[in-house]
């Protein structure tokens, strides 16, 4: 079995549309995908309707957390998406996101940048607008080559001279709300450096006796060394490890099922999970 336990579309920051997201999925020769959109379950329905025969679709959503003045993701599974806790206070950060990027344009704006709102809503479309909107009209200018070029410290990276902070959740919070909703959580990319500040291996360990379920291990912004590391660390915690994309269409090279996932560590989260289960796909539409 191919698992890839995260992937975005344009519900987000992705690319892809939920049903071009499940299609390209079963292209690549996936088996599993799940689809985790940030701070959002909206693009549930439609990947479900056009889930092709053969594909099995996991819900979740990647949640933005914060902790000791740290930005971390957290990835929640197969929750019941209406739990009302869990709910509210994903509506609380999603809320924050139009805000949060005007701030970021008005930013720009003042360091010489031409960017404009209605670009940034354009780029978005449908999706709920995120740095990484910011970043594709940095591109469109020509300010910056690439997205992954944007999360710097010039730019949109956390502290960086654009960067706006936003309503986040309190991690061992979320892994409350989350457990409340029958979900399992896993640390997604803990040690990605390159996108700013992370979470230290102390704080990792109180995340595991507050309930944490696993760590997002192979992941493109994680190198060998550190994947040796976190799976130490993981051993040591008792979590699970789990690899993953991390695709958004072409916004990242990454491509689909790059890195994924042990089919038994599938099992696990999916025998741990009571708000919601896997989705097998029945030719889509």
């Amino acid at each position: 079995m191919r698992i890839d336990l995260h992937c975005h579309s344009t519900a987000s920051d992705g690319t892809d549309s939920p049903a071009e997201l499940v299609r390209n999925a079963a292209k690549a020769g996936l088996d599993v995908v799940a689809l985790t959109d940030h701070d959002t379950t909206r693009g549930h329905a439609a990947a479900v309707a056009a889930l092709p025969e053969g594909l099995t679709l996991v819900t979740g959503a990647e949640l933005s957390c914060r902790v000791d003045g740290v930005s971390m993701h957290m990835l929640a599974y197969l929750f019941d998406p209406e739990e009302p806790d869990l709910l509210a206070e994903r509506e609380l950060v999603r809320d924050d996101r139009v805000p949060r990027a005007q701030g970021m344009v008005a930013k720009l704006n003042a360091l010489g940048v031409p960017v404009a709102w209605e670009q940034v809503r354009r780029i978005a479309g449908d999706g709920s607008v995120g740095r990484p909107h910011v970043a594709s009209a940095l591109v469109e200018l020509g300010v910056v080559p690439t997205v992954s070029d944007a999360f710097t410290q010039e730019w949109l990276a956390d502290g960086g001279r654009a960067f706006v902070e936003k309503h986040e959740t309190d991690p061992f919070m979320a892994i409350r709300l989350v457990k409340q909703a029958g979900g399992v959580c896993v640390f997604a990319h803990p040690s990605a450096a390159e996108r700013g500040r992370t979470v230290p291996e102390s704080t990792i360990a109180e995340l595991a006796a507050a309930g944490l379920d696993g760590i997002e291990v192979d992941h493109m912004d994680h190198d060998a060394d550190t994947r040796v590391r976190l799976r130490g660390l993981a051993a040591e915690l008792g979590l699970l490890v789990t690899g993953s994309s991390d695709y958004h269409g072409s916004r990242k090279t990454v491509a689909l099922g790059e890195y994924t996932t042990d089919p038994e560590v599938y099992g696990e989260i999916t025998r741990r999970a009571t708000g919601a289960f896997p989705v097998p796909g029945t030719g889509g539409r």
